[in-house]
């Protein structure tokens, strides 16, 4: 007698979801289909598909994770896989999510360090989703702040960095979770988070990407999963917010596109367990810049004013003349010459205001002078205001810092190209070759990708004396 096959429970979830979504199965498979391939995933569900899930049968791999965004994005609440009824999984996506708890974050971010530091290619393939960016950035600025951070200890307690001979924990490598966090080892992120960024600015993300990665995984996860206290606490999400960011940036510099999006995301989460608003607005702010670089011109304004909205009108002139120019870059894309003119006047009158004594915050430091005239640059290139775009990238360029190679280089581009639109074509190519020349001495792919629009803008050229000598010296730079 053969046996008869387990009788499946109709997934009632699910079709309540469908019904409120307004999805016929065809709808909802199309839109899994689609969500699969901006993760890299060729999936071919259809309308049977759909009917097999509503009849009990789990889909497998990441399928319950993409079915559970696709419902996220079209309902503006947050669903999980358990939501829909379906069985959880680690999804390929992980990390688009805006975590409900502190405890939550940790498991999602400490699983795409440990995904990334195993040297996953396939994480670094990920597409960027535009639409990845419409929940977090909303949950953040609607969102409560966490009541409580602290691990296994009472409240109360004074921590152990507070008590004269308590002594440090030793190294790291010795900790195991629930080890007592100190103010040592918060400073010691801190300076990790000096080291690599100054790395990243002279040589570029994939200097030491991978380095500072597997520093997250084995020295900052055991501390986000010791005990500490609330104020400890709050420094410590502070630190690895800091750092996760670093880690999305480096991504994003080497076209990890997919990934740098899931770090920023998480960062911005880690900010807000920290408590700190501001830091959550520079975030926002890398987030805007990295869709600038890709095109997504509407979407770098809303993180901006988002951004804006979040640390309101007390912050430092400092801060705000840097939220300014960032919206100013999305409007540039866009090609939106009265909106970005606006936003570069509010920038400008903002850094006007700063003052020696005032209190900037360390991530806000860059933003001076030169900066300034670095964000005038690109948004008159963008809009194809050449004389002025060549104006503010030479002032840029004179009062930038050495150290700050990469800006310099994408400055130096964004002169050749200014040049170039004013018809001196030997300066261009000069300049052009010049900034060839540093990218070669960079693992930066953004520096390449500056270069190599500048050849696109040279084509109608090609045939002239000074195009010819710039690819024979960049011939030779290899």
């Amino acid at each position: 007698m053969t046996e008869r096959p387990a009788q499946r429970t109709p997934n009632r979830q699910l079709a309540a979801l469908i019904a409120e979504a307004g999805f016929s199965n065809a709808g909802l498979a199309r839109r899994v289909d689609q969500l699969g391939l901006e993760h890299g995933l060729d999936l071919r569900y259809d309308k049977t598909s759909v009917t097999r899930w509503l009849r009990g049968q789990q889909p497998r791999g990441t399928t319950p994770a993409l079915i559970a965004e696709v419902f996220t994005r079209r309902l503006g609440r947050r669903l999980t896989a358990q939501d829909l009824g379906l069985d959880a999984c680690a999804p390929v996506y992980a990390g688009l999510e805006f975590a409900a708890t502190p405890e939550e974050a940790v498991d999602i971010i400490s699983g795409l360090w440990r995904k990334d530091s195993g040297s996953h290619a396939e994480l670094r393939k990920i597409a960027f989703t535009p639409a990845g960016l419409v929940v977090p950035s909303r949950d953040w600025l609607i969102g409560r702040a966490d009541d409580k951070v602290a691990r296994g200890e009472p409240l109360a307690r004074v921590p152990a960095q507070g008590r004269p001979g308590v002594p440090r924990q030793r190294g790291a490598a010795e900790r195991g979770p629930g080890q007592k966090v100190t103010g040592g080892d918060i400073a010691a992120l801190r300076s990790v988070g000096e080291l690599f960024r100054s790395l990243d600015d002279m040589y570029g993300g994939g200097h030491a990407r991978q380095a500072l990665v597997r520093y997250l995984e084995h020295e900052c996860e055991p501390m986000l999963r010791g005990t500490y206290g609330e104020q400890t606490g709050r420094r410590l999400f502070a630190a690895a917010a800091d750092l996760t960011r670093l880690a999305g940036w480096t991504s994003y510099d080497i076209a990890a596109h997919g990934l740098a999006q899931r770090y920023f995301v998480q960062a911005l989460r880690l900010a807000q367990a920290a408590g700190d608003r501001a830091y959550g607005s520079y975030v926002l702010v890398t987030m805007s810049r990295q869709a600038v670089y890709l095109g997504h011109g509407r979407e770098a304004v809303q993180l901006a004013r988002v951004a804006q909205q979040g640390v309101g009108t007390n912050a430092p002139p400092v801060v705000q003349a840097l939220l300014h120019a960032v919206e100013a870059r999305g409007h540039g894309v866009l090609g939106e010459v009265r909106a970005c003119t606006a936003s570069l006047v509010r920038a400008e009158r903002a850094l006007e205001t700063a003052r020696p004594g005032d209190e900037v915050p360390y991530w806000a430091r860059f933003f001076d002078e030169a900066q300034l005239a670095d964000e005038f640059g690109h948004c008159h290139r963008d809009l194809q205001q050449f004389r002025s775009a060549a104006q503010h990238a030479e002032r840029s360029l004179q009062l930038r810092a050495p150290s700050y190679a990469r800006s310099r280089l994408f400055c130096r581009v964004v002169l050749a190209s200014a040049r170039l639109g004013l018809g001196e074509l030997d300066q261009a190519c000069a300049l052009g070759a010049e900034a060839a020349g540093q990218a070669a001495e960079m693992r930066s792919v953004r520096a390449v990708e500056y270069v190599r629009d500048f050849e696109r803008r040279l084509e109608p050229y090609k045939d002239a004396a000074p195009v010819r000598g710039y690819r024979d010296k960049v011939a030779a730079i290899g």
